[in-house]
């Protein structure tokens, strides 16, 4: 299986990525934790992800794609693989295509979730993310065991300076014009399905497998 899962910041798409991905036994590939492992590696190409993130710029296309096609050349994408985070905009995913076609490969599932603004606002605002490996928890909807602890290496979880709502709005509207494209370009590829995503994240899920258990 072959997947792309969108949805808005806070959306819970990094949650139900993890629950797809264990399912179905295909790695999570994401340009966020592509991007980190290169800047870790302080290889050129982390240097420079390194330059345009510190200036609040996004990473330029030519860069993205070319390490996202680097990603899925791994021996783990052979039988499948979820991608987050990637494609952003309508060229990315021409480029997805390309990138696909030569591997006679393509998508089988591009999954939107689809939560209500203020939802998403709600969940962000509570959002707390552990800054050592990276997990996320919500003091409402997912607290941790400990508060303010990682339940996996115990670390001080941290509110992100990004998680206000009036940066939480600003980055909605700019989502919601760069995905709109894509999302006409799946939807006529017939392979766009829209789950409602502000019930449970078990309700969620079970909207997701449903779908993909039926064409296994």
């Amino acid at each position: 299986m072959r997947i792309i899962l969108l949805g808005t910041p806070g959306g819970g798409k990094g949650t139900q990525a993890k629950l797809i991905c264990d399912h179905l036994s295909i790695p999570h590939i994401s340009t966020g934790d592509i991007f980190r492992t290169k800047i870790k590696e302080g290889s050129p190409e982390g240097k420079e992800i390194s330059e345009y993130m510190q200036k609040g710029q996004l990473v330029p296309d030519r860069l993205t794609i070319s390490l996202v096609e680097e990603r899925l050349k791994k021996d783990d994408c052979q039988k499948g693989f979820l991608l987050d985070g990637f494609p952003r905009d309508e060229n990315q995913a021409k480029a997805l295509d390309l990138i696909l076609k030569k591997k006679e490969e393509h998508i089988d599932f591009v999954f939107l979730i689809d939560v209500p603004k203020e939802i998403i606002v709600d969940r962000i605002l509570g959002r707390r993310v552990c800054p050592k490996c990276g997990e996320s928890y919500h003091i409402k909807y997912n607290p941790p065991k400990i508060e303010g602890k990682c339940d996996v290496c115990g670390t001080a979880l941290i509110h992100r300076a990004d998680d206000q709502e009036d940066i939480i709005l600003d980055r909605l509207t700019i989502y919601s014009q760069t995905t709109a494209p894509i999302l006409d370009f799946y939807q006529e590829k017939g392979i766009l399905h829209k789950i409602q995503g502000d019930g449970s994240i078990q309700d969620i899920f079970s909207q997701i497998s449903e779908i993909v258990d039926a064409n296994k």
